[in-house]
């Protein structure tokens, strides 16, 4: 059976401030605008579908938020039972959204990884566990906003993403190979404190970064997907890595320009092009992905920064 789409086509705008910035068109996929408030509808969305039409009659998610509530909001439009476990460091304003699409929420551990081992221990044979982002039918599923982008007619010179546990970076590249852009690099980006693909990087081989100490929780991922780290192998990707106070001020400042409030997670991409990092040089088309966040106030990022400033970071 054939389900309609969860997700929603998302606008493509060019941002007159970012590419003052950045001294070239900057083009912003506004994935914050999904119903669930981030682009994680996309995949998790697919996979919810797939795996209900399958015979599913419940579902179960680790999330640090965003893939949480999208796995809430798909849950409820599908008419399944949802439970969510979440680590403690995820933000009141997620676990909130969570509760408000129906779902059960459950709050354990320190870490993402913490709560991704709950969260396989009370799935069972007919509550299938939606991972956050490494699952193959989630990469197809974000790959849809590059299928998007292509439709419209825009040939990037280059895509700027943060990077968490790897499923955007996934689904972004499988994008742009299926549309005849496998050449076109991506500028992938982390907070320092969370940034587990750079280590891999330059570790040389798939590593497990110690800990998470960022303050961008939805990019707490200690270790990124295998097919992330091995993608960078065999298409051109960049690694960047921003401070939390600089994906902060990013927050802010995007809010400023076009209205739209993001987490820092999205700030940490936001900071990059703001910044114009050296591989945007030169580059005439540049897409962002504005990949959103529905964890987080105007308040909350206030708060966050002073907490920086004590800290004299």
């Amino acid at each position: 059976m054939n389900l309609p789409d969860l997700h929603s086509n998302s606008p493509l705008l060019e941002s007159l401030p970012l590419s003052n910035c950045a001294g070239s068109p900057v083009w912003l996929k506004l994935e914050a605008l999904q119903p669930s408030g981030s682009f994680k509808l996309r995949g998790i969305g697919r996979a919810c579908q797939y795996y209900v039409n399958q015979g599913a009659r419940g579902l179960v998610s680790s999330s640090g938020g965003n893939a949480g509530i999208a796995v809430a909001y798909s849950g409820r439009k599908l008419s399944v039972p949802v439970t969510v476990v979440v680590p403690q460091s995820t933000t009141r304003r997620a676990m909130e959204a969570i509760r408000a699409e129906g779902a059960e929420l459950v709050v354990f551990g320190e870490s993402w990884q913490e709560a991704h081992q709950r969260a396989r221990e009370i799935g069972g044979t007919d509550r299938v566990l939606i991972h956050p982002f490494d699952d193959p039918l989630i990469w197809d599923g974000h790959a849809t906003m590059i299928d998007e982008i292509a439709t419209a007619g825009l040939r990037p010179d280059i895509v700027v993403l943060s990077v968490g546990g790897g499923g955007l970076l996934c689904g972004v590249i499988e994008g742009l190979h299926r549309n005849n852009l496998g050449q076109v690099p991506v500028l992938a980006v982390e907070t320092a404190g969370a940034a587990s693909l750079a280590a891999s990087l330059q570790a040389g081989k798939h590593i497990e970064i110690d800990h998470i100490s960022s303050i961008a929780t939805s990019l707490g991922a200690k270790k990124v997907a295998q097919r992330a780290f091995e993608y960078c192998s065999n298409h051109p990707v960049v690694s960047h890595v921003v401070s939390d106070g600089e994906a902060l001020d990013a927050c802010l400042q995007f809010a400023g320009d076009h209205r739209l409030l993001v987490e820092p997670a999205c700030g940490a991409s936001l900071a990059a092009v703001y910044q114009k990092a050296p591989h945007l040089v030169g580059k005439k088309n540049i897409l962002l992905i504005v990949c959103g966040g529905a964890g987080v106030s105007i308040a909350q990022l206030h708060q966050w920064q002073e907490g920086l400033a004590e800290q004299g970071k």
